[in-house]
Parts: structure tokens; C-alpha cells; sequence
């Protein structure tokens, strides 16, 4: 008999069997992609530095970690250097853009006078944010940072509005009739009630912060994954390239986990939602 859980719409998987329906994509592509570059590299469809096997991008990890680079820094040096540009750029979008989406979303004049500027800022080409800070911060640490954060919040700010805007209106209703005043409405109900949904969005945010690490990192190499990167592919050493990229995504995929995690401790009433 066909368990129930198969034909539900919209229902949850038993976490086992979700853990393992997960892992199928990821082994089947890990299987093709040792198939495709299996043999010698004179034989391969695709040479090795095109595509190594994932033999060759194991191996590599060993020489990654023991070999410094010029200036004495190891991988896990480079690992650092990147959260913590990540994490500064992230503290420092929530600072602007979260009060700044909780006041457009609860003020319509507020909306109304910031709309045209978060609007226009949603068209235009993160990449082309790199040559506009490096104008404005030079090619010091700084401006990794706030291209980072600058990435964080316009991906971050309308999620933050339309978080504040399915606050349902009997909330406000009952607040008001129970003699609160604006403010109180704002911080007391809307900004509690929305909360969770901010979470979640902050930590799509998050996510988003890792695909722009290695276009900040490139440009001025100054370490960190994407110096990694770019070095190993000056190199030839493509089996580096796909070992730091799969880094970052595991690390990313990481980060992903503690904030639902989080999100599970601080609202658990919401746990069937995220």
C-alpha cells in the first residue's frame, strides 16, 4: 500500500525519508559526473582542466589545506576572511534596511517617499556595484564590505515590506481599540507578528550574500574563497576551482541549516511554515 504521505498536496514528508529523497539528485549527479570524466585524461570528453573527476577534486583538498600562499595564508585563513566579510556586509544591510522596511511597510508616506528609490534599485546589475564602490571606498577591505551589504539589502528590503504587510489587519484593529497608540501598534504588533517572516527572509538574504563572495573577492584579491578561485584558475588547477566552490556551498548550506534552526527555537509556533 502506498503511504499517505505520497498523494497529500502540500504535506510533509517524514523527515527520513525526505533526508533520503535529497540525497538521490545529489548521488545521481556525482555518479554522471564520474562516468563523464572517467579514464585517462587523453581519453575524457572533457579534459581535466575543464572538468576533473571528482577523484581529482578530493585529492586536492589535502594540498589546499597545507599550501600557504603568499602571504602565509592557509584555507582556513581564506575561510575566514570571507565569513567575516559576509557577516559585516549582513550586520551592516540589517542595520539600514530592516527599520527602513519596517517604516515603509508601516507608513505609507514613508513608502510613498522611498518607493521610487528601492524600486529602481531592484533593476539594477549587482556586478555593476563593484566599479561604484571601489569609486567610493577604494580597494581596501571596506569596500568588499559594503558591495556585500549593498547586495544584502536590495534583495533584502522588499522582503522586509511585504513581510510588515501580511501583518493582518485585525491585529492593528483590536490594538487600536484597546487604546494603543501608533508606535505601540508598530512595536508591539506589527513588528512582533511579522517577525518571523523577517527571519526567514533574512536568511534568504543570507544565502543570497554567498553568490556575490567571489565577484567581491575577485576583482582585489585580497584572500578569501573567491582569491582562492581565481588563483587556482590562473593556474590550470581546475580541481581547486570545483573544491572551493563546493566549500562555499557547503558552508553557505550551513549557515542555512542554524538559521532554520534558530527559527524553530524562536517561533516554534511557525514550524510547520518554514
Amino acid at each position: 500500500m502506498i503511504p499517505d504521505w505520497v498523494f497529500r498536496i502540500r504535506g510533509r514528508v517524514p523527515h527520513g525519508i525526505g533526508l533520503i529523497l535529497g540525497l538521490l539528485p545529489i548521488l545521481a549527479l556525482v555518479l554522471i559526473w564520474g562516468l563523464v570524466t572517467r579514464g585517462a585524461p587523453e581519453e575524457r570528453v572533457f579534459g581535466p582542466t575543464i572538468l576533473p573527476s571528482p577523484s581529482e577534486v578530493v585529492e586536492s583538498f589535502s594540498d589546499l589545506v597545507t599550501t600557504e600562499d603568499t602571504e602565509g595564508r592557509t584555507l582556513f585563513a581564506h575561510i575566514w576572511i570571507s565569513l567575516r566579510r559576509v557577516g559585516l556586509g549582513f550586520l551592516l544591510a540589517l542595520a539600514i534596511v530592516v527599520p527602513l522596511g519596517i517604516l515603509m511597510g508601516s507608513f505609507g508616506s514613508a513608502r510613498a517617499f522611498f518607493d521610487p528609490v528601492v524600486t529602481a534599485s531592484g533593476y539594477i546589475p549587482i556586478a555593476t556595484l563593484v566599479p561604484l564602490t571601489m569609486s567610493w571606498f577604494g580597494l581596501d577591505e571596506i569596500q568588499k564590505v559594503v558591495f556585500l551589504s549593498m547586495a544584502f539589502g536590495i534583495f533584502l528590503v522588499p522582503l522586509v515590506i511585504k513581510a510588515v504587510d501580511s501583518v493582518p489587519d485585525v491585529f492593528l484593529r483590536t490594538a487600536y481599540t484597546l487604546g494603543a497608540s501608533r508606535w505601540q501598534v508598530i512595536l508591539r504588533v506589527l513588528v512582533p507578528v511579522a517577525l518571523p517572516d523577517i527571519w526567514h527572509s533574512m536568511r534568504l538574504a543570507f544565502g543570497v550574500g554567498w553568490t556575490y563572495l567571489v565577484l567581491a573577492e575577485v576583482v582585489v584579491k585580497t584572500g578569501g574563497l573567491g582569491d582562492l578561485i581565481d588563483t587556482a584558475r590562473r593556474r590550470a588547477l581546475s580541481g581547486r576551482v570545483y573544491l572551493v566552490i563546493c566549500i562555499i556551498t557547503l558552508i553557505a548550506w550551513i549557515a542555512d541549516l542554524i538559521w532554520k534552526h534558530l527559527a524553530d527555537v524562536f517561533f516554534p509556533y511557525r514550524r510547520s511554515r518554514t
